[in-house]
């Protein structure tokens, strides 16, 4: 085919065909010049300036410069696809991560002449080496770039933020994004990942960026938060299943997972992770069909590329471990603990004096809440504080593990409470109560957060707070099916009315001679207060274990085998551990027997928040010492 014969199929002469395959078109029309290019396309036409070696002349070829080809396949068989279509072929080159590389392989696409160029750089800086390119008239498409403002790039963002989507649509709120770090795919998804959860108005902290190479980073994940987890890189899901498998942990029963897929490869040896497939033949025909417009001088304005990220399947998503169990309430007292370590607690007319203390939050409403949240529960707190600077501490403490706090109230007239708490070298303690705010929780309180109470399992309740808010709260939950859970503190008497709202009661031995001081054993104190109305009895008895009157069974529980370190918050820890148990299907007596390790557990450990359990670890020890009592 020569130019002649070109320009009769065209229609123009051969100097129009002359100058527009040498790039010498500008006072050209765009449809003579788009007329011209097919034909010559169509029929292989070798301009005789090849020949000469004229820089100028059209090539119909294009290069493909990548940082990196790794799982980039599909990306190069949607760029070939393109090419193809439109008359052109494609010289690869793959930068391995080298700017060193890089550079020779610029030299190589200058060298062949090639009409344009699809670069992804290798660093910020090496767009430096653009004018390589500019001074052969290379037209260049770059992808992947942070600086290049013209750069393409797959909505790496947009996906993270539909894959945050469906996560709480499943009804997640505890969300983790597993990242790599230095890695663009993941500031992307992490960025979609932050926005979607500010449209849901779920609070994003740092906490929730899980990167790969961080030591410790599967830590939270296995006390159930967060309960689902967006994974950057499929290989990245692999790693995390690996370690969940190794615990028994269950996806996705325990841990909802969708991750990102680089190709087709992935899904048929995996089929078991949600995936979303990162459309990278598509991207890579999207921009390749960019390049020939530049070069075929019919570029339209710039556009980003965009696509649909549909869910490839269901198959390691579920709801929320939380919602396997019904919601637990927990209305009570919060405070600032305010702990001293002495060598033996205080007694009239003689001073103590201790170099060790801590100041963390604490009260039995907020120990319990915390309980149960890191026993996996879906837990919210009804209670009041101050409008101080410790109500602050509160508030941040209860965020960072998990408890809904929206019916937790700031009271302008009083200061948030203060426990100062004794603590005896054999663990024995002393509390002196500073009931401030809670003193003011009324009933009306309770009254405006009664939506907590819908769907909850259990209601959890506690003397250190106004009798008449406690008795709100327990009617509240029977009206919505739930149970009550009480414990009584500090009292010589209960209400008869509040009494016959409570299913479990659970006094330890001094509260229960302080409620019933004419009858002198365990067993006949629990039957009286079953005859006021209590469902089942539990009375606490420190290292000597509990005994429990439940219509299922009737006796006396051992205690687990820890050195105490500080009982303070024993009873709190037994209670979240009782209520999240029976609220995942287990016995009375299972339950009361779990809930006696996870007491052990805290007892063992300085103060109560930062001594409670969490699920994966209560359980684990609980496996290797008396592996039945988890069967249901």
């Amino acid at each position: 085919m020569t130019i002649k014969e070109i320009a009769q199929l065209a229609g123009v002469s051969i100097s129009t065909v002359s100058k527009i395959v040498n790039n010498k078109d500008k006072n050209i029309s765009p449809e003579t010049r788009n007329r011209v290019l097919k034909i010559v396309k169509d029929y292989h036409y070798t301009p005789y300036s090849m020949v000469k070696n004229n820089p100028e002349a059209k090539t119909f070829m294009f290069g493909v410069l990548l940082k990196s080809i790794g799982k980039t396949s599909q990306l190069i068989n949607g760029m070939i696809s393109a090419a193809q279509k439109s008359g052109y072929s494609i010289l690869i080159y793959d930068s391995m991560d080298s700017p060193e590389n890089e550079l020779k392989n610029i030299t190589s696409l200058c060298n062949n002449h090639v009409d344009g160029v699809i670069w992804e750089p290798v660093s910020d800086a090496s767009l430096d080496g653009r004018h390589y390119f500019e001074e052969q008239g290379i037209e260049v498409c770059c992808i992947n770039s942070r600086e290049d403002p013209l750069s393409y790039s797959i909505d790496f963002a947009g996906m993270g933020y539909a894959a945050a989507e469906i996560l709480i649509q499943y009804g997640h709120t505890k969300l983790g994004c597993l990242t790599k770090q230095g890695s663009l795919r993941s500031e992307m998804v992490l960025q979609g990942f932050k926005k979607c959860l500010f449209d849901h108005s779920i609070p994003y902290n740092s906490s929730m960026n899980l990167p790969l190479e961080a030591e410790g980073w599967h830590n939270g994940i296995l006390t159930h938060t967060p309960t689902g987890i967006i994974s950057t890189h499929y290989a990245s899901a692999l790693v995390l299943l690996e370690h969940l498998s190794k615990l028994r942990f269950h996806v996705p029963s325990d841990l909802s997972l969708i991750s990102l897929r680089d190709d087709a490869r992935e899904n048929i040896a995996f089929p078991g992770i949600s995936s979303i497939r990162i459309p990278y033949f598509e991207f890579g025909c999207f921009v390749c069909g960019r390049l020939i417009e530049k070069c075929e001088k019919r570029e339209e304005e710039f556009s980003p590329f965009l696509g649909d990220f549909p869910l490839e399947n269901t198959q390691s998503i579920a709801l929320p471990f939380a919602s396997h169990g019904k919601k637990i309430v927990v209305v009570g007292s919060v405070n600032i603990d305010v702990t001293l370590n002495v060598d033996e607690l205080p007694q009239p007319g003689r001073t103590v004096s201790t170099s060790r203390h801590s100041v963390i939050p604490g009260g039995k409403g907020a120990n319990q809440a915390v309980g149960v949240a890191k026993l996996g529960n879906e837990v919210s707190l009804i209670g009041k504080v101050g409008s101080d600077y410790d109500s602050n501490l509160i508030y941040t403490c209860m965020e960072e593990n998990q408890v809904d706090v929206q019916g937790l109230k700031r009271d302008a007239h009083r200061e948030t409470g203060k426990a100062y708490i004794h603590v005896q070298n054999d663990g024995e303690s002393m509390i002196t109560i500073l009931t401030g705010a809670n003193q003011n929780l009324e009933p009306a309180d309770v009254i405006s957060y009664e939506k907590a109470f819908e769907h909850s399992g259990y209601c959890l309740l506690q003397t250190e707070v106004p009798e008449s808010a406690i008795e709100k709260a327990a009617s509240l939950a029977k009206k919505y099916g739930a149970e009550n859970i009480l414990k009584p503190a500090a009292m010589k008497s209960i209400r008869p009315s509040l009494m016959k709202l409570i299913d479990i009661f659970v006094p330890n031995r001094i509260e229960a001679e302080l409620l019933c001081p004419h009858i002198p054993d365990v067993e006949g104190k629990a039957e009286e207060f079953v005859k006021q109305g209590a469902k089942t009895v539990i009375i606490t008895l420190g290292h000597s274990g509990c005994y429990l009157k439940d219509p299922s069974f009737q006796g006396y529980l051992p205690a687990s085998p820890f050195p105490p370190v500080d009982t303070t918050g024993a009873a709190d820890a037994f209670i979240a551990a009782l209520a999240a148990y029976l609220s995942s299907g287990y016995s009375m007596e299972a339950s009361a027997r779990i809930a006696a390790y996870a007491a052990g557990f805290c007892v063992s450990r300085q103060g109560v928040i930062p001594a409670l359990i969490d699920r994966n670890s209560l359980e684990t020890y609980i496996n290797r010492i008396e592996p039945e009592l988890l069967k249901l």
